[in-house]
């Protein structure tokens, strides 16, 4: 074993390399040939039914809206009901022609059991699975007060998706249905202060990636976006004590000069791009080279990340280098949409 072992170390290395030099020009040509046929024949989404988690805000509020101006059947989950039925009552007003609103939370899995059976039962069927609930945290690991606490972050995020997917499938199945599921830049970028929402991101990934092998039946689309116009980015996260609150300060922090991108914008994509049966959807688009830089210059960006983000130019935590950046040239006024420069509460 050791023999065959020393063989592959020194043989798989270079076979990669050569074959990658002889197939990826080829393969990646097929690839966008088969990307302009589906843009010729996206699906029609008129009557399909799409479940969407996390409905009352967001993406998946927005994603709602893009659902619905296609004129799809939706059932939308959440926790907050009030708000959820706001989403619910508008999305009938752009075209959706039957909405259900359902409160829940996708951390329970009854909670995931009923809405998917609610859903099917109200309409008879399931086309589109959109799991998109999550909540992030801002802290440094060596700060939590009770690591445990932040079970919460993979119970929503990654136990969440689940649940709902388990129960939904069988319904996918029968369909030929699909599957958008919400990941984030954050599986790949080792961002400080978010370890915990970074794993479960990066558990989400892979748990789908390897459903991808296991149900060929149900074409899934991760969704990987980098800073979107959110609760997220108007500084809504756990922060070390377990406790939700608004801390627009440190989303500057862990912000900074990067641009983010309008909601609306977001949703039009990732409902387009799911619709023609893509694998990956990354938005803004440009944000996908930060793939790269990790995979081939890790070294650089954990220098870049600890420069940046943990250097401090003052006695406060949120007096770092990005901040000041951000600060100085007063960017956010150009790079952050008008809803997340002025954060609220009300939406609570």
């Amino acid at each position: 074993m050791d023999l065959i072992n020393g063989f592959l170390n020194l043989v798989a290395p270079p076979f990669t390399f050569f074959t990658l030099m002889l197939l990826l020009p080829p393969f990646q040509l097929f690839k966008l040939f088969l990307s302009t046929l589906r843009s010729l024949f996206s699906e029609d989404l008129t009557g399909k039914v799409v479940l969407i988690t996390g409905a009352s805000s967001g993406i998946g509020e927005h994603l709602a809206y893009e659902y619905a101006r296609r004129g799809a059947c939706l059932a939308l989950a959440a926790r907050r009901e009030n708000r959820l039925r706001e989403v619910a009552d508008n999305a009938r007003e752009i075209g959706a022609p039957d909405v259900i609103a359902v409160r829940a939370d996708v951390a329970n899995v009854d909670d995931c059991k009923r809405f998917v059976e609610q859903s099917v039962n109200h309409f008879g069927r399931l086309d589109h699975l959109v799991n998109n609930a999550g909540i992030m945290s801002v802290s440094m690991f060596d700060d939590a007060d009770d690591v445990t606490i932040f079970k919460a972050i993979m119970d929503v995020n990654f136990w969440g998706t689940v649940y709902t997917t388990r129960f939904a499938a069988p319904h996918l199945r029968s369909s030929g249905g699909k599957i958008i599921v919400l990941s984030s830049a954050a599986s790949w970028l080792p961002m400080p202060r978010l370890s915990f929402y970074n794993a479960s991101k990066a558990a989400i990934a892979q748990f789908f990636e390897t459903l991808r092998v296991e149900m060929p039946e149900v074409h899934i689309t991760l969704v990987t976006p980098g800073f979107i116009e959110s609760e997220l980015t108007q500084g809504k996260y756990l922060n070390r004590g377990g406790k939700l609150i608004l801390d627009p300060e440190m989303r500057d922090v862990q912000v900074s000069l990067i641009p983010v991108q309008r909601v609306e914008d977001c949703a039009k994509a990732i409902v387009s791009r799911a619709a023609r049966g893509e694998r990956y959807v990354t938005e803004p688009k440009w944000f996908r080279v930060t793939y790269f830089w990790k995979l081939f210059f890790p070294e650089l960006v954990e220098w870049t990340y600890r420069l940046l983000f943990l250097t401090k130019v003052g006695d406060s935590s949120t007096e770092t280098i990005s901040k000041k950046l951000l600060d100085l040239t007063g960017a956010h006024r150009i790079l952050y949409p008008e809803s997340i420069q002025q954060p609220d509460m009300k939406r609570e």
